[in-house]
């Protein structure tokens, strides 16, 4: 695939003057570059039940949206087209190890690397997202065009699934071949089209709402509230308007509420919003028994699946550890093997074998098996 991020490219100096702020250009982005999948094992990927893709197509001046699976015949079309699968990386071991390059940003931002083709002209039109995207150019070329800032306001066009700009004011624009890559921050519109056959590989990174924020804190909150404390108006004067809610009385209301809000409601919450999958990891009960068996009896390894949703936070007492949307407390010795996993999405020989003799850590592993983040072997 490659051998990592060509010299030229500073993750420092990136972070500090383009990430969630402007573009950047980064031609032969990677060493020795050879795009891990090319656009016939994507379509086979395509074909495949469990598996998210979507055909796009611009036809007598609308655009058109279709849905996988697809059959052979879905891919024979005279108009403009282009197909996009989603999470090649959960199925291809080669795309998941694209994720790696980016270990500079924190793990849990990763959404997963989606990957198209597109004929010649082939595009899903002008578009803006409300995520970081790095767009690396596989096969062949394609023309990106970037303009306008976007938000909520911008006019769209209608239809029911695909958020197409009404109005592109191209401000830029590159041609990328095999190797280049583009970084488009949140909102910034873009639009790339294909010159001749081509493939991209889109590595996005996913940003929690503000309103999920605040529903799973406030979840979090009301489960520590006692439901038996009410608002209390003790000393208050006599009313000459009985029907009136005083501005004293809303003060007295939000002070309340204030000390309520004030009161420690714990910080699991945001973890395990942020290893929320899109997908569902699912395990047959024989194939976890299984594999628990082998890892408590001498697995040869244990790695991190390219599915998973894994992070931890340091606690006063402990490590919280995050698994896909869900969390548990461990002792602070499990520490380095979260570490460890984590950088290299390994665990093996010697290492593996101290691990288990750790009772904490055996459970922990244990626990992320459970969780469907590792597979052991």
């Amino acid at each position: 695939m490659s051998n990592g991020w060509n010299q030229n490219f500073d993750p420092e100096i990136f972070l500090a003057r383009h990430w969630q702020r402007k573009p950047l250009l980064i031609r032969s982005a990677l060493e020795n570059f050879h795009p891990p999948l090319d656009r016939h094992e994507l379509a086979g990927l395509a074909l495949e039940q469990g598996v998210e893709s979507r055909i796009i197509e611009h036809r007598d001046g609308l655009w058109q949206l279709h849905h996988g699976p697809f059959s052979e015949q879905d891919f024979q079309r005279d108009f403009p087209w282009s197909l996009l699968v989603q999470a090649v990386d959960h199925h291809i071991p080669e795309v998941a190890a694209l994720r790696q390059l980016f270990s500079f940003l924190p793990q849990w931002r990763m959404d997963d690397v989606m990957v198209s083709y597109a004929v010649d002209g082939g595009s899903v039109g002008p578009h803006y997202d409300n995520y970081d995207v790095f767009l690396l150019q596989g096969e062949g070329e394609r023309l990106w065009k970037l303009g306008q800032f976007c938000d909520v306001t911008s006019t769209l066009l209608p239809h029911d699934e695909l958020r197409i700009l009404d109005t592109f004011e191209c401000e830029q624009e590159y041609l990328l071949g095999p190797g280049d890559m583009l970084y488009v921050p949140p909102g910034v519109a873009h639009w790339g089209i294909a010159q001749g056959e081509c493939t991209t590989f889109s590595v996005g990174f996913r940003a929690p709402r503000i309103n999920d924020m605040v529903s799973r804190w406030v979840d979090q909150l009301l489960e520590q509230l006692d439901s038996d404390q009410f608002y209390s108006d003790a000393g208050q004067a006599p009313v000459t308007r009985p029907g009136e809610i005083r501005p004293r009385d809303l003060d007295r209301a939000l002070a309340q509420l204030q000390a309520a809000l004030d009161q420690d409601a714990g910080n699991h919450w945001f973890g395990e919003l942020v290893t929320e999958p899109r997908y569902e990891p699912s395990w047959d009960n024989d194939d976890l028994a299984e594999a628990r068996a082998l890892l408590a009896d001498g697995a040869t390894f244990v790695e991190l699946s390219p599915a998973a949703k894994l992070c931890w936070q340091q606690e006063p007492e402990g490590i919280a550890v995050f698994a896909n949307g869900e969390s548990l407390e461990f002792a602070q010795g499990v520490r380095p093997v979260l570490i460890t996993l984590c950088d290299s999405w390994r665990l093996q020989g010697d290492t593996l074998s101290g691990v288990m003799l750790d009772p904490d850590s055996a459970a922990l592993l244990n626990y992320l098996l459970e969780s469907g983040c590792i597979y052991v072997e």
